[in-house]
């Protein structure tokens, strides 16, 4: 079910409380789909990437080769954004007149790390991404819960932020006409310091314009596509544990919220209730949990692995656990 729910789409993204397996299935959906026939990226947004380490070779922020047909990216929050602010810094300082280079270079230091920097660039980041018509379909591996409720709002924040300065600029424009209609008698010379300024400004507004129109219909297009479920489809991973269950419950209040549709619950590590007294017992306190998340979600569909005897890891292992998720129905 979880493989069919990523087939039709363009986008697949996996979430839920850290150290539930997120990554795990996100590579064996992604390698599922390679194997099929598609060209696959898998993405982790996750500060704390596990990958590389799940596949057992170095990935970083460069696209690198996992499998045939599938490839792997690790967002590295930092140098998304020092690469951002350099570029909004040469773009800042080819609009601010020279002497105010220095003002230019305090502003980008405090910006580094101003709440919400990280996330922006990161979305930023994900954005370009996502615009790529190189796959077929990109797997999202996210942070924990409230780092992806976070990133699923955000398109529609980034975009309200950026009409309202676009509106606000709007309204110096009309001022800037207004002074400039006051040229019979010369005072808006005198407010504005002269013609050659007055084009360097309205050179400066027209280009910052152009930036804040980009940005806005790229954070729009993103806000569209993860909204979309014909294109999008998001997949919660839980554990058969009061905590996760919980937190599933919430992160699915606040993925509704943002008018991201819920495809899956998928329960990993799932004890067996046929391998001794302790699992059994395990399984059984288990299916309390589960009958709370069916109870609070009883339209989404539940998929439930099983607890493995050993890890999975490297490629081999996940070709095995694929198959056993494409084996897997609700």
């Amino acid at each position: 079910m979880l493989i069919e729910l990523a087939a039709s789409r363009q986008v697949l993204v996996v979430g839920g409380k850290g150290g539930v397996g997120k990554t795990t299935v996100a590579s064996a959906v992604a390698l599922a789909q390679a194997r099929a026939g598609r060209r696959v990226l898998v993405v982790s947004t996750d500060p704390a990437h596990n990958l590389g380490h799940l596949w057992q070779r170095p990935v970083g922020d460069g696209v690198v080769r996992l499998a045939d047909g599938l490839d792997g990216l690790e967002i590295d929050p930092r140098r998304t954004t020092d690469e951002h602010l350099r570029a909004v810094g040469r773009t800042m300082r080819r609009l601010m007149p020279e002497h105010l280079s220095g003002e230019v270079d305090k502003h980008l230091a405090l910006a580094r790390d101003a709440p919400g920097t990280h996330e922006a660039a990161v979305l930023e980041r994900l954005a370009e991404v996502l615009e790529d018509a190189a796959h077929d379909l990109v797997v999202l591996d996210t942070a924990p819960s409230g780092h992806t409720s976070r990133l699923m709002s955000l398109p529609e924040t980034m975009s309200a932020w950026t009409e309202g300065l676009l509106r606000r600029q709007g309204r110096s424009d009309r001022f800037g006409a207004a002074l400039r209609g006051l040229d019979d008698d010369g005072a808006a010379a005198s407010v504005i310091g002269g013609g050659g300024r007055r084009e360097q400004r309205a050179e400066r507004d027209s280009e910052i314009r152009r930036v804040l129109l980009r940005r806005r219909t790229r954070f729009a297009h993103l806000r569209d596509l993860l909204t979309d479920e014909a294109r999008t489809a998001f997949a919660i991973v839980l554990a058969a544990e009061r905590l996760p269950v919980l937190e599933t419950v919430e992160l699915h209040e606040q993925l509704a919220r943002t008018g991201v549709s819920v495809g899956a619950l998928v329960v990993n590590k799932r004890s067996p209730a046929d391998a001794g007294d302790l699992l059994a017992r395990r399984h059984a306190q288990e299916e309390e949990h589960l009958a709370t998340v069916r109870r609070a979600l009883p339209d989404v569909p539940l998929v439930e692995l099983p607890l493995l005897a050993e890890d999975v890891v490297g490629e081999h292992a996940l070709v095995a656990f694929a198959d056993l998720v494409a084996r897997t129905a609700p």
